[in-house]
């Protein structure tokens, strides 16, 4: 209160500048924010795919690595000697006689003492195929049986399943053995 006024205030109204400014400011730090928002969104969308596709790959390789292991495991049982010499006696195959080396460094000695591989005759003609996994190739029969002194059929070939091709040897009968002498002056 002023002296003199008794007890009343006077107000004044002066001209000033108008109050403008706030809200171009205001709706700029909202626009700042809501992008800052959707950009933290995007983000952690990007962020939660790429953790997706992390975990998808870490399955896919725990999946390959298992198979790679059994595969593994698989070669090491086909290749254990015990299978190996039990493939063999399947198709056909008789363990060797006696080994001889070559001794190279001392001139080219002959180091053991060299044997035919034995076995009891005739061997089993085996059933087993020694390649899983390829068809066999069609085998070519001759129509009638060949005279006894006709000479032995020729090999056929035929194209296998894979593209290989298959010689099929078609061996004709036992023949005696000519005498010894010539046998023309009888």
């Amino acid at each position: 209160m002023f002296p003199g006024q008794g007890g009343r205030a006077r107000i004044t109204v002066r001209p000033g500048r108008p109050v403008r400014g706030r809200t171009p400011f205001a709706v700029l730090v909202v626009l700042l924010l809501g992008a800052g928002l959707l950009g933290l969104l995007a983000l952690n969308t990007a962020l939660n795919e790429g953790s997706f596709e992390l975990s998808r790959l870490n399955r896919q390789t725990t999946a390959l690595t298992d198979e790679q292991q059994g595969l593994q495991h698989q070669i090491d049982q086909n290749s254990a000697p015990d299978s190996l010499a039990r493939r063999a006696g399947e198709l056909g195959m008789v363990p060797a006689g006696g080994l001889a080396f070559l001794d190279l460094p001392n001139g080219g000695a002959v180091v053991g003492t060299p044997k035919p591989a034995q076995d009891s005759p005739p061997v089993k003609r085996s059933t087993v195929e020694p390649w899983p996994g390829k068809q066999p190739a069609p085998s070519v029969q001759p129509s009638a049986q060949p005279s006894p002194g006709a000479p032995a059929a020729p090999a056929t070939t035929a194209p296998a399943a894979g593209g290989d091709v298959t010689v099929q040897v078609n061996p004709g009968p036992a023949q005696p053995a000519p005498a010894a002498g010539g046998g023309a002056g009888r």
